[in-house]
């Protein structure tokens, strides 16, 4: 397979001014026709069946039943008659029920915490690890890494893909990785002045989160003596707001993606941003997507919003066809203006079983925090508190203020909460509580941002 030449970069125009970058990684495929990508998916999907029958006895009871075989699918359109999987089918058949090949083959295993039940187990084969570190070398070329990159990774490393996996990639690329692992800030700011560090792997909470500590620094070591240019955010939910504030607060000309992937489906790697940001682009040879209805499990037509679900064509450890993801989403397969024919998904709106349901409105924490981001007077940082008060539910917004002083003076307060409050409902379409609280009030966590706090069953 060839791969483009990290030695032989290429002009682009990027906000305004000229640079030298990489954006492909592997021209022959996220640039290949539409008609020959599809039949390489058709090809992939009919093996990965016969594949799944033959050597999963999960999948082969559940392809009987169904009555699909390798040679019933004739189109791609024919992945509707093959039962999904749930994280529920990898929990009841832990540790390996899934697995296709003896644990001794398996060079590999990740797993869920667990904190729900039993965790979800996933095994690499070699060549799953190859497979998974092309993806992410591709994700992270079209974010703007290179083989001259050095890349910090904030991200926990252990059970968890994320760290790892974009370990890999990047490895793969060439670029220099600083395996830093998560918490730590103090250390963290340190290593990327002393480093030299141009691009963080992180979440985009934590993201920011370094940012204010480095603010805080600034008087000792000015926002100048970071070289920070490139953030690769993943883990949880970012909404374009939530990236402009990233940005911002970085400065220096900071240009934040996004990328997406978890664990059931390798990790990351699956999709992510190209420097044009108008979606994220799928690694459509190694994942056959779909978008369904989340409540009749309908597959939808092009460009309609629903439930995310993936079939891994190329994954072979522990494979999966028509994973549903639970991330609500739309798929965009028109031509991208940076050239790969490869459809893009749009950011994730939310998840399906993150989702509350408030005095019958469907609500998504990211509706909230694109009410709340460009408000000068409060953080980013805030908490939806679920209660139930006789019948009905409650939600009370925990909004963290910039100037603490604030508190004392109670007609600037009330006006502000009037105002954070008239926007939510606005976007939101229900009554809603806003508490302001002090600063740095609210957790920080160098993971993924627990945004929602449900009391309804306490």
């Amino acid at each position: 397979m060839w791969a483009y030449d990290l030695k032989k970069p290429y002009l682009s125009w990027m906000k305004g001014r000229i640079i030298m970058t990489n954006l492909i990684w592997n021209r022959e495929m996220e640039c290949m026709p539409r008609r020959d990508l599809e039949a390489l998916q058709l090809t992939r999907l009919r093996a990965l069946v016969d594949y799944c029958d033959r050597n999963v006895e999960f999948y082969h009871k559940r392809l009987a039943a169904a009555g699909v075989t390798a040679d019933k699918i004739k189109t791609l359109s024919d992945i509707q008659y093959i039962p999904y999987t749930t994280k529920s089918d990898l929990r009841d058949t832990y540790p390996f029920g899934m697995f296709s090949v003896p644990v001794k083959d398996i060079v590999r295993i990740h797993a869920s915490s667990g904190t729900t039940g039993n965790p979800t187990v996933v095994g690499y084969t070699r060549e799953d690890m190859e497979n998974w570190s092309e993806q992410v070398a591709r994700v992270v070329t079209a974010a703007g890494a290179n083989d001259q990159s050095v890349v910090q990774i904030c991200f926990g490393y252990g059970m968890f893909t994320g760290a790892l996996g974009l370990h890999y990639g990047l490895e793969k690329i060439g670029a220099s990785v600083v395996p830093t692992s998560s918490g730590n800030t103090e250390k963290q700011l340190k290593f990327m002045r002393d480093f030299g560090t141009d691009t963080i792997v992180a979440t985009p909470s934590y993201c920011l989160y370094l940012a204010e500590a480095a603010r805080e620094l600034s008087d000792e070591f000015p926002l100048e003596s970071y070289g920070l240019k490139l953030g690769l955010l993943g883990s949880e939910g970012c909404t374009p707001e939530m990236r402009d504030q990233i940005e911002q607060r970085w400065g220096n000309g900071f240009f934040a993606t996004d990328n997406y992937g978890m664990s059931e489906l390798n990790g990351p790697g699956l999709s992510g941003e190209c420097r044009e940001r108008n979606g994220l682009h799928i690694n459509e040879d190694h994942f056959l997507c779909e978008v369904i209805n989340s409540q009749t499990l309908e597959v939808l037509d092009r460009g309609e919003t629903g439930e995310l679900v993936v079939t891994a064509l190329t994954k072979r450890g522990i494979p999966m066809l028509r994973y549903r993801t639970r991330d609500i989403t739309w798929i965009d397969y028109d031509a991208c203006k940076c050239g790969r024919t490869m459809a893009r998904m749009h950011k994730i709106i939310g998840r399906s079983d993150d989702m509350l349901k408030i005095r019958g409105v469907n609500v998504f924490p990211s509706q909230v925090e694109s009410a709340l981001i460009g408000v000068t007077e409060i953080s980013p940082h805030y908490q939806l508190v679920v209660r139930r008060q006789g019948f009905a539910d409650t939600l009370e917004v925990r909004v963290e203020l910039i100037d603490g002083g604030l508190l004392e003076r109670y007609a600037e307060l009330e006006a502000l909460q009037k105002r954070i409050h008239d926007q939510i409902k606005s976007i939101l379409g229900i009554e809603i509580t806003v508490s302001l609280v002090e600063p740095k009030s609210i957790e920080r966590f160098t993971g993924k941002a627990q945004r929602v706090v449900d009391l309804r069953g306490k």
